[in-house]
């Protein structure tokens, strides 16, 4: 990692995570696929902070950590990247123990529980699938009836989230900025 961290993704360590390297990593990782519009890719890092900003707005008076939770939801990604929904399905979720080695140490890392309570993991689940439908139709080609056919409706207030795609250094500092308030 840039800040000379070795990470060892077969048997990570919270001690080798740094909130610095997942906010660059995630801020250089693109959603779906990096085929989206706007001037900048649309980054995974982007996507977290919207998912957070949502939990907060679904869930105002839920405990903080579980917004830091939301905001780290994707963080494995910026060591393993974003793999479309299809390509894990032709994977057969075979990276999925990586992924949750990985998150389990991040949580650890930041003070969270290695396995958050099923109910928030839910929660942010749900918003997560939210923020996808808005991103389907607001920068990824789709249009409705397209949506409808990889996607539930989402079931949310927050009924529409316009997204301009953000420059990576912008994001990476947004998305710092918003973990040092969070943490």
């Amino acid at each position: 990692m840039l800040s000379g961290r070795k990470l060892d993704i077969l048997s990570p360590s919270p001690f080798d995570i740094e909130i610095e390297d997942i906010a660059l990593g995630l801020s250089r990782v693109t959603r779906w696929n990096g085929q989206t519009t706007g001037k900048h890719p649309y980054s995974v890092a982007q996507h977290s902070m919207l998912v957070e900003e949502i939990f907060n707005l679904e869930y105002p008076n839920s405990n903080k950590k579980w917004n830091l939770a939301a905001l780290l939801h994707d963080a494995p990604e910026y060591v393993i990247g974003d793999l479309i929904t299809p390509f894990k399905y032709a994977l057969n979720n075979s990276y999925r123990s990586v992924e949750d080695n990985l998150m389990k140490s991040i949580y650890i890392r930041f003070g969270l529980p290695a396995i958050i309570p099923k109910n928030i993991e839910i929660k942010i689940k749900r918003i997560d699938k939210a923020v996808a439908w808005f991103e389907a139709i607001g920068i990824a080609g789709y249009d409705e009836s397209e949506v409808f056919q990889i996607l539930k409706k989402p079931r949310i207030k927050t009924k529409s989230k316009s997204i301009i795609s953000l420059a990576p250094n912008s994001v990476a500092k947004k998305f710092l900025n918003r973990f040092q308030e969070l943490y």
